[in-house]
């Protein structure tokens, strides 16, 4: 059964109670945004956990009512290192900052006990879906199956994390993990019990006694398999987006720490083993749980993807130890919270009553697990793919090393191989000899229409298969359960997979995107240009039904074109924040006033849909002002009022558009994602779309080295073949070198942007989009420069190149943002 977050609240236990003045001066202090002036302060007390007492601060004020989690530390004696907030707020800071593990935002740390008596912490306040039973009654099978394997790969995003690059790397010692937490919940376990505390169990010193001589050898191993450890990583610990499948946070850092990451794997497997919940008649029956529910993935099922996704090796010859270290250690926690009940001072309500014999029930079933023959099979069944590692990489594999079955790292595969030459093909075929006639169009007077020979490449790119290859396989999933469930919508003799691309990752779609790039007319012959990938991406990500349905549907189809208004001449828009376009609610619309340029796409006729990022509330934290909605082009008080040039080239019919938005009416629900979620999406919107650009601008240097070298080898001068000039010959080594560098950083940022999301790979990304214009411009101007008078004509493509190399340092952020960004990356990294 589904819980909110908010079903957890009840009033605070009176023995539990805080200084709600301290604790309110203290906040409207030191949290950023807290709602002021003067605001009023309701505390409630959350019912589930066993551990650090878990408050929510509802602050309201005349205008704002906002909610906040505090997590502190009980009152009282309480065992040495336990308990431990300081180290949550600092994982969770940095996992927060520098990764996209789902956690929520932590703001302050109050170390000072005398505020409300304990240390104690505050941070966001998630409303999601949290499921406390961890066989998901009452869910459907599908969604229980999409469930856990969400938290599979939440839990590998979290073991993959570098902790050396977020700041981490001292958070603990990587090895001898297992031995260390078998000493130190044996101290934790003795000191709960015996001399007048709750009896101590025979049987759980006996365990403590069998795991101390069974540590497996690869637990003193401090390179590939060690990292970051949860430490408590159950599904009742996560918190769900409300209504997709999918982690928004990850809860109970406290025991947290570095070691031995397949420790928290087999804790994480618990459900399979035995159901420990605290219960009056609790005990272990001999077996385990006598069946899984439907939709719920087998043990070695569920395993597989985790080996998969976080690439570790099958962990059949250590499952029994990790699975019985992992009762051991439960057992103890339930020690201690029975502990902390007979002294009155335990956070988890009436069940804590029962965890002394919920800790006994799981040494008992420790026993059993250790004195079965067979309790995991050698290797994966047949369908389950599964990193195949020798013993020997879990010591020998550095973390963040790659794994490349001795390619080569940025190796493509057969599949993105094949797609290549394809295009390539294409290209030699179809596009190359049709540029001069698409070129003469443009620069006529029916400049505005489209060429008819463009759409006919269209429909023959799409007969081929080379269609929307720039959607990510995430975005993909979402869609195809949002729109191809009913496909009353889709266009007769549309294919959907052709709708929802090839199912390709950033990495391999760089290899094709690159030879698009080539020429300016090429990317939107496969219906992969811009702005149509980024917004179509935005709709993929954040749409919903109606509205993909609407105007995502006609652009995956081809049939439409869009623009993205943001950028406004009246104030510096590299800084987001200035913009001053007013997006206001009035009743069941919103109505929109201000003035956009360089809206590129709007001067097309096939324009139909406009995504505007405006201000929703201008007395809103800085980044939460900003929202943006989507905007049909022929709504009243719309107005186009010129097409803009970029070094004289006004690239029609496609066109970079100065539009007035005078008193413009859409409904209200065309907001996208929701109010005051402007950023959220365009960090999600530009982390692949600034690096198609990259991708596109290697290519275009491509084709400016093939140009430049045809022309050295045909020309002659002052005796002899520009080629064989060493000036020339100097040159044109260094602009080889200069591609390939550059070819490296952006198939290296598209890796890390597919395992790492755009949140982690920020640093990188910044870098590639520096870095591949100055480059281009860089091999495109020494192109112009072998062409003589002709390469700064308009009688070859050079020209164009490289002014729409020029724009892209400034368009997609300045070249000055982003390096603003990676200093400040450095800069961080130094001081952690």
């Amino acid at each position: 059964m589904a819980t909110l977050t908010s079903e957890l609240l009840r009033p605070v236990d009176p023995a539990l109670a805080l200084d709600e003045a301290a604790l309110l001066r203290y906040a409207a202090a030191h949290v950023q945004g807290f709602p002021a002036p003067s605001p009023a302060l309701a505390l409630t007390q959350f019912g589930h956990g066993q551990s650090n007492p878990t408050y929510c601060l509802q602050a309201s004020s005349a205008t704002e009512t906002r909610r906040y989690v505090l997590r502190k530390k009980p009152a009282g004696a309480i065992l040495q290192s336990a308990h431990a907030v300081e180290r949550e707020f600092q994982v969770l800071k940095a996992l927060g900052a520098y990764t996209d593990v789902p956690v929520p935002k932590v703001y302050c740390l109050c170390t000072d006990a005398s505020v409300i008596g304990t240390p104690f912490y505050i941070m966001e306040y998630l409303e999601g879906v949290l499921y406390l039973d961890s066989t998901l009654p009452g869910i459907s099978p599908a969604k229980r199956n999409s469930l856990y394997f969400a938290a599979a790969k939440t839990l590998a995003d979290v073991h993959k994390v570098d902790v050396s690059a977020v700041g981490l790397q001292k958070y603990g010692k990587r090895d001898n993990y297992c031995k260390r937490q078998v000493e130190r919940w044996e101290r934790q376990y003795l000191q709960s019990t015996g001399d007048g505390k709750p009896a101590r169990y025979q049987k759980m010193l006996d365990l403590i006694r069998w795991l101390k001589d069974n540590v497996p050898e690869e637990d003193s191993s401090t390179g590939f398999g060690t990292g970051l450890v949860h430490g408590d990583y159950r599904i009742d610990n996560l918190v769900f987006h409300p209504t997709e499948d999918r982690v928004i946070g990850v809860l109970d850092w406290e025991l947290s720490t570095l070691g031995n990451q397949m420790s928290d794997v087999a804790y994480n497997c618990m459900t399979y083993i035995i159901d420990s919940t605290p219960t009056e008649n609790i005990s272990y029956g001999g077996s385990e749980r006598p069946s899984i529910p439907d939709g719920i993935p087998q043990l070695e099922e569920y395993l597989s993807v985790y080996c998969s996704i976080s690439a570790r090796p099958w962990p059949a010859t250590n499952w029994k130890f990790y699975i019985a270290f992992s009762l051991f250690r439960g057992a103890s926690i339930y020690a201690g919270v029975y502990h902390r009940w007979t002294m009155g001072n335990a956070s988890g309500g009436e069940r804590a009553k029962f965890a002394g014999k919920a800790g006994n029930a799981m040494v008992d079933c420790a026993w059993d697990y250790i004195n079965r023959e067979n309790v995991l099979r050698e290797r994966p069944a047949t369908g389950m793919h599964v990193l195949k590692a020798p013993r020997q990489e879990f010591h020998n594999e550095q973390e963040g090393s790659a794994l490349t079955n001795g390619q080569g790292r940025f190796v493509p595969n057969e599949k993105v191989m094949q797609l290549r030459k394809k295009i390539m093909k294409f290209m030699k075929d179809h596009i190359y000899p049709k540029e001069d006639k698409l070129y003469k169009h443009a620069q006529s007077s029916s400049r505005w229409t489209i060429h008819p020979e463009e759409e006919n490449l269209k429909a023959l790119a799409k007969q081929e298969g080379l269609w929307n290859l720039f959607i990510p396989l995430d975005s993909a999933a979402r869609a195809r359960e949002l729109l191809l469930e009913d496909r009353s919508h889709i266009s007769p003799g549309s294919s959907d997979d052709l709708l929802l691309g090839a199912g390709l990752t950033n990495l391999e779609y760089g290899y094709l995107c690159e030879i698009m790039g080539r020429s300016v007319w090429a990317p939107q012959i496969f219906n992969c240009g811009a702005p149509d990938t980024g917004n179509m991406e935005v709709l993929l990500r954040y749409g919903t039904k109606e509205q993909q349905k609407q105007w995502l549907v006609p652009l995956l189809e081809g049939k439409i074109r869009s623009g993205f208004a943001m950028t406004e001449p009246q104030v510096a828009s590299s800084d987001a924040t200035n913009i001053e376009c007013a997006i206001s609610r009035q009743g069941d619309f919103y109505v929109i006033n201000g003035k956009k340029w360089w809206t590129s796409g709007a001067m097309d006729p096939r324009c139909k849909i406009l995504i505007l990022m405006g201000k929703t509330d201008f007395s809103a934290p800085r980044h939460k002002q900003q929202s943006m909605i989507l905007v049909d082009i022929n709504t009243p008080g719309v107005q186009i009022k010129r097409p803009l040039l970029v070094f004289g080239f006004d690239d029609a019919p496609h066109g970079h558009a100065e539009i007035i938005f005078d008193n413009v009416r859409v409904p209200a629900t065309n907001i996208l994602l929701g109010e005051g979620r402007g950023f959220e999406i365009a960090q999600g919107r530009l982390g692949p779309g600034r690096l198609h650009h990259c991708m596109r601008l290697i290519g275009a240097a491509e084709r400016g080295m093939d140009m430049m070298v045809e022309r050295a080898l045909s020309r002659t001068a002052f005796g002899k073949r520009i080629a064989q000039h060493g000036s020339f010959q100097s040159d044109l080594a260094k602009c080889r070198i200069e591609v390939e560098q550059t070819r490296l950083l952006v198939l290296e940022a598209a890796d890390q942007l597919d395992r790492h999301g755009n949140k982690k790979a920020r640093g990188i990304l910044a870098m590639a989009k520096v870095a591949a214009p100055n480059m281009a411009l860089k091999v495109l101007d020494m192109a112009m420069q072998v062409h003589g008078a002709a390469g700064v004509s308009s009688d070859t493509v050079l020209s164009h190149l490289w002014a729409t190399a020029r724009t892209l340092r400034i368009a997609d952020g300045p070249d000055e943002v982003h390096l603003g960004t990676i200093a400040k990356l450095e800069l961080q990294r130094a001081r952690l």
